[in-house]
């Protein structure tokens, strides 16, 4: 069973900023709730107070140009993110991601921001998010600041977040032309838990294939999302060939630090990296030359 808890319904970011100071270690949010409902009836957290802001539409939104790039409100939907004809045509791989992140019913009602706080390491979005060099706007009662994503996990379930902090947004730049992005992951089902998730964001120029910039990031390997940088240095500025390809995915997968479960071994996780981030290079530099 879960421990008593009061519930508040703030009416606008700012006074759940006010509640969140007022409460301290006292409170955690609730949007979606799928996660956090799990920690609370196995009694991993006991919050006197759960501040639910799912009503907030101030949170909800997905806007896009040209010059500011995408911004997504923390309370966007998985669903609405799948379905935005917005995202499809700009940002595809997000769309691809959240198709395949656990069920329609979960989609229809968890939130983008609630995945990112709750620091899963096998989360779907997050890799690409990270490929796509999202940031994330935090606020609290003294002002908003801008974080990288990548910089925003510390361990399993553990962000950097203040105990008066709140994500609002996220934030994606417009990517430079020529830019490719692929996600995909290996999973006992389609919509299951990432047991390797890999993302690639390549830019290069058409005419030679030589890589301008490259972003390598995996997901469900480590404690938290783990960029590949070995690999992204050994890449860039040089011309793509196959053999270069296949030694920067052995790479990877000597960098990982991937747990044996009752399903895989450490040493059959590495193999899946090494297949899968060659194989999401392919397809993100296919992605770069048809744009």
């Amino acid at each position: 069973m879960m421990s008593k808890f009061n519930i508040l319904r703030p009416e606008s970011a700012e006074e759940a900023c006010n509640l969140l100071t007022k409460f301290a270690d006292r409170s955690k949010i609730i949007a979606g709730g799928q996660s956090l409902l799990i920690l609370l009836k196995q009694r991993l957290i006991s919050p006197e107070y759960l501040l639910y802001i799912k009503d907030l539409k101030e949170l909800d939104y997905i806007k896009y140009d040209g010059t500011s790039g995408l911004r997504i409100g923390a309370l966007a939907t998985h669903r609405s993110i799948e379905t935005s004809d917005l995202i499809k045509k700009e940002f595809p791989v997000l769309a691809e991601a959240e198709h395949d992140l656990a069920s329609p019913q979960i989609r229809n009602w968890g939130t983008i921001g609630g995945n990112i706080c709750h620091a899963d390491p096998a989360s779907d979005i997050v890799p690409p998010l990270i490929a796509l060099d999202a940031r994330v706007k935090v606020m609290n009662l003294s002002g908003v600041r801008e974080v990288p994503l990548e910089g925003l996990f510390r361990d399993y379930y553990e962000t950097i977040l203040k105990p008066d902090e709140m994500v609002t947004e996220i934030c994606i730049p417009t990517p430079q032309s020529h830019t490719g992005v692929a996600y995909s992951k290996f999973s006992l089902r389609r919509t299951d838990m990432a047991v390797v998730g890999v993302a690639a964001s390549i830019t290069l120029n058409p005419i030679d294939r030589v890589c301008r910039d490259l972003r390598v990031i995996l997901g469900g390997v480590s404690s938290v999302p783990k960029r590949i940088f070995e690999s992204e240095d050994m890449i860039r500025g040089k011309s793509f060939d196959e053999s270069l390809i296949e030694e920067a995915a052995l790479v990877a997968s000597r960098e990982v630090e991937p747990v044996a479960d009752v399903y895989f071994s450490e040493k059959y996780k590495r193999e899946i990296v090494k297949v899968m981030v060659k194989k999401e290079m392919n397809r993100a530099i296919q992605r770069a030359l048809n744009l």
